[in-house]
């Protein structure tokens, strides 16, 4: 994701308390139609796709061939309605970016340009979870149904999505989630400092130019690290790992950047860690 474009000057007058009131309330609300789209896209991608082999939820053989699914109206019809969702979300979340319609945006919503963004990417993913056509029953493009690989391959690949997914709230954290999803920058306009990102250093500004999916490693395990996988996971994976190739932007300067900040996060909880204990053992002596 881009961060959003400066909307106002460091030192312009405040806005008067109704309209930081209003501004806050509907940046709160996209926020947290972000916020809980996110978890529910954690749900999407690894809970159901993993679960099913767990329970046993999944023939241990898929029943359907691939020539056969060819030939099945249904199945391509599903097909279809999976490539419409997805343009729909590829288009959405591209589109918004670009420098044209962002200004575009920027005119009509002011500070709220990015909570629009983050509105109209949580309704773009909605739209996607709820009318996802599924096929539990294959063809599958492998399938492990075999012991001991049907019990503990699954498990592993639970593993794996829980740390993918640790890993990515990590890295979000390393950044300003805030400004992210919005929230810091109605903040500074109520306060007339202006956009955040003018008060970031030149390097922070220059990773937040390039940054659109920090996480692209972990989305990519999250996404063919399943062990059994449907067309739809195919297809989904296929289109998204396409998509974040293409966009991923970060470079060697900004990874130095993003190690450099992670250093200093794991510095500063260390000291605070270290203070802690001092400060107890002070008390018990």
């Amino acid at each position: 994701m881009s961060s959003g474009d400066s909307v106002t000057n460091p030192g312009s007058p405040t806005p008067s308390k109704p309209t930081c009131l209003a501004l806050g309330v509907v940046s709160f609300l996209c926020f947290m139609a972000g916020f809980s789209t996110g978890v529910e896209f954690v749900r999407f991608l690894s809970f159901g796709a993993i679960f099913k082999n767990i329970s046993g939820g999944l023939e241990d053989e898929s029943p359907v061939l691939w020539s056969d699914a060819g030939r099945d109206v249904a199945f391509l019809r599903s097909l279809g309605i999976n490539v419409a969702l997805l343009l729909l979300f590829v288009v959405q979340h591209s589109l918004m970016a670009w420098p044209a319609v962002k200004d575009t945006v920027v005119k009509v919503f002011g500070v709220l340009q990015r909570s629009v963004y983050i509105l109209c990417t949580a309704v773009s993913l909605q739209i996607l979870m709820r009318y996802w056509q599924s096929f539990p029953h294959g063809p599958y493009l492998w399938n492990v149904s075999t012991a001991p690989w049907s019990t503990w391959l699954p498990l592993l690949c639970a593993l794996l999505h829980t740390i993918s997914w640790f890993l990515i709230f990590s890295v979000l954290l390393i950044f300003d989630y805030a400004e992210l999803m919005g929230v810091k920058q109605v903040y500074y306009h109520c306060l007339g400092m202006g956009d955040p990102l003018s008060h970031k250093s030149p390097r922070a500004a220059r990773l937040y130019a390039h940054l659109r999916h920090p996480i692209y490693l972990e989305l990519l395990v999250i996404l063919w690290a399943v062990p059994s996988f449907s067309p739809d996971r195919l297809l989904l994976a296929s289109t998204l790992t396409l998509y974040l190739t293409l966009v991923h932007r970060l470079d060697v300067l900004d990874y130095t950047y993003l190690r450099s900040q992670l250093e200093k996060k794991f510095t500063l909880f260390s000291r605070e860690e270290a203070s802690s204990e001092y400060s107890a053992s002070w008390k018990k002596d």
